[in-house]
């Protein structure tokens, strides 16, 4: 069956209003005083800052941005950088307080690409990977292919071996694809995430790996459109736009598009919540940051093609 690809309008639509959304609702990824009386409520708040800055570097990286995306851009990546992490201060308290996690090293790296510097932090992350337990901290496969490329974009030794993390992760294994159920798509997303940094090396996807992406993919996004769940569907579609030859499948993308709210906001699953605003943020911000990445890759593959 021939798929027809969806247009670069189309595709640039999408992030264009998720941009709009996370630039008017930037206040709400601040972190509050009652945020900092815990460090996991510290962590967690970091998850969707660390999320925003990739995606604007995913944005400008991938050249896709018009003079307008590219102003907000900047301005987000400025305000995340100087008023949401201090200017990296607030990575280097949590680094402090717990020194072996890994999750100011997996923020940081992004703003490091950036060019920002913090060397505080850059000299306790270097004590901390001295110590055995930082090779032996238990974590998921995919998980540890992230600390990896983190380690990578700060120039630092990498350390466990790459292959062998990729080895381990369920899509490594190149599994039964009918056993993907949620958790298990969420986890193959991110092994291409960090397979690729983040869509920046599509060609780093092994090829067995890429055949059998190619062969399974379009029918989980299929599932996942039927059951509605923009969330997942906008991360498959990502891993589509890091394919050789990506789909672009114009269907899926007009049915993501159309879930899409009139604000730029993208549901989790089915419709947009009501409510707080406060707390419609915190469920929505994931999946509109989602479809912000999944614009900038698809656009730019369905540029090259065009060219």
């Amino acid at each position: 069956m021939t798929v027809t690809a969806a247009s670069p309008a189309l595709l640039h639509g999408v992030g264009d209003r998720a941009l709009t959304w996370l630039d008017e609702h930037r206040e709400h990824f601040r972190l509050t005083p009652e945020d900092f009386a815990s460090n996991g409520a510290v962590v967690e708040r970091l998850k969707p800052i660390g999320e925003l800055a990739l995606n604007m570097h995913v944005l400008f990286r991938e050249g896709v941005a018009g003079s307008r995306q590219k102003a907000r851009a900047g301005q987000l990546l400025d305000f995340t950088w100087r008023e949401l992490l201090d200017g990296g201060n607030v990575l280097a308290r949590l680094q402090h307080d717990e020194p072996l996690s890994p999750v100011p090293l997996e923020v940081y790296a992004t703003f490091h690409e950036l060019g920002h510097r913090h060397p505080g932090l850059e000299s306790a992350l270097e004590v901390c990977r001295y110590t055995s337990t930082w090779t032996a901290l238990e974590m998921m496969p995919n998980r540890r292919l992230g600390v990896l490329n983190a380690e990578r974009k700060l120039g630092l030794p990498p350390s466990s071996d790459f292959d062998q993390a990729v080895a381990r992760t369920w899509l490594g294994q190149l599994p039964e694809p009918w056993t993907v159920q949620l958790h298990i798509a969420y986890d193959l997303t991110h092994t291409v995430f960090h397979l690729t940094n983040w869509g920046e090396n599509p060609e780093h996807i092994p090829p067995a790996i890429a055949e059998y992406l190619t062969r399974f993919l379009p029918a989980w996004m299929d599932d996942w459109a039927d059951l509605e769940h923009w969330d997942l569907l906008g991360e498959l579609l990502v891993v589509d736009a890091c394919l050789p030859r990506p789909t672009l499948d114009a269907e899926l993308w007009e049915r993501y598009a159309a879930a899409q709210s009139a604000t730029g906001a993208m549901p989790i699953q089915r419709a947009m919540p009501q409510g707080d605003p406060a707390r419609v943020f915190d469920l929505v911000h994931h999946p509109t940051l989602v479809a912000a990445f999944a614009s900038a890759m698809a656009t730019s593959r369905a540029m090259s093609a065009v060219g």
